[in-house]
Formats: structure tokens, sequence, C-alpha cells
């Protein structure tokens, strides 16, 4: 069983400037994924596939390969999935090989451990799934706490036969937290939505499930980054 870890990260970005690269302790930012990614000792090969130079060089001496992205999808609103068969299809051309499952670790997820990949995998074979995603327990819920306008009119988001009165009675809710993407290659190269009819979960806890967006993402992982790794 062949596995490709994939890093696909932009240099582009609107709410925090070269986050991909931006120092965490001493380390550009996607180097901490880069790390985790050969700790796990899983994969048979780490690419990165980026748009910026920068970024490339950078990640050249932590992984096997470098894709230049191009910049169809490299935009705000380009979608994931692209990307990474992207990658998935310049890998296989470079290795000379075809690649049974592919993980995609987003760089600015750094709070990730070797432990929630490897997890991740196993849930992933366990349950057969076409593709998984790593998710954690979510605060609001749409059930409940959650509402949206309608016509000057304030309305529950999901309509319920059962009027929920606390969160805790509602059904669970998860968010996806841009942690840890798995698709077995048939899918990849076949579907274009992340969430399918055998679409799995792996659950994280909330602190290792801080995908960095803004500035007050970023100071949320230094804290949670130094508590977990005692710096």
């Amino acid at each position: 069983m062949n596995i490709l870890c994939s890093i696909c990260a932009r240099g582009g970005s609107d709410t925090l400037k070269n986050k991909n690269i931006k120092k965490l302790y001493g380390r550009p930012l996607i180097v901490h994924t880069l790390i985790t990614a050969k700790k796990t000792k899983i994969f048979d090969n780490i690419v990165v596939s980026s748009d910026s130079k920068k970024i490339i060089d950078i990640s050249k001496k932590y992984v096997d390969y470098t894709i230049k992205r191009p910049s169809s999808l490299s935009r705000n609103n380009s979608p994931k999935v692209p990307a990474i068969r992207h990658a998935l299809i310049n890998s296989e051309k470079f290795f000379k090989k075809k690649f049974d499952i592919i993980i995609d670790l987003d760089a600015t997820s750094p709070l990730r451990t070797t432990k929630d990949i490897k997890g991740a995998l196993n849930t992933f074979l366990k349950n057969r799934n076409s593709n998984l995603l790593s998710v954690c327990k979510s605060n609001k819920n749409p059930y409940f706490n959650m509402v949206e306008k309608k016509k000057r009119k304030i309305k529950i988001v999901k309509n319920s036969k059962i009027n929920f009165y606390t969160r805790q009675d509602a059904p669970e809710i998860f968010d996806i937290n841009a942690s840890i993407y798995i698709w077995k290659r048939y899918n990849l190269l076949k579907m274009n939505n992340i969430i399918n009819k055998k679409t799995g979960i792996f659950i994280m806890p909330k602190s290792r499930s801080i995908d960095i967006d803004d500035y007050y993402d970023f100071e949320l992982v230094k804290y949670f980054f130094k508590k977990n790794k005692n710096i």
C-alpha cells in the first residue's frame, strides 16, 4: 500500500499576510507540518504543492518533491480537491508509481500530532471510507443556538419537529477543522466534493483543531503550541 502525503500551501492570504511562512517559534509555519509528517513514518513520499517560490524553496529540505501549482488552482476561491488531485497526478508522474491512499495535511493546522494522523488513517481503513475529514466537536448547533434571517424574521437554522432546550439534547454537530484529509486514489480522481456518500470523520480535540485564518487564530495557536510542545 503506497501512501502519499500532500501539503498544499498557497502563497497568498487576505486575512494574514504570508501566513504559510509566518514564523512560529523560529520556524516558518509550513515547516511544523512538514516535520510532523516526517515523524509519522507512514508515508512513502511527502510532497508540497504551491504557487509560491518562497514556500517551495523552504520545503525542499523536508520533502521528496515540490510541485509548482498553476495560478488557476491558487486563487482565493479555488476549491481544495482539484489542488490535491493535481498534486497526486504530478507525483505519480514524478515517482513513476501509483499511490493507493493520499493524506493531505493543511499547513495552517500545526497543532495536529503524529498520533492524530495515524489515528485518522486507522479509522479510514477500518471503516472503508471513500475519503475522511478530521473534525472537532462544535460549540454552536444549528438545531439549538444558530439562527438565520429570512424576510426580516429570525429562525433556527435547522428545522426540527422536536424542540431542543439544551445544546446537549440536540443532535451532535462537528466542525471540519481543516487538518487532515484522506482519500482513496480512485475517489480523489473521480470526485469533486469533500463530502460524499462514504465520507468518514476522525474526531480531534479542540486544543489541536485550530486552523489559522487570521491574527487571532495565530495567537491562539502560539499559546497551545507552547503548552503542548513545552516551549
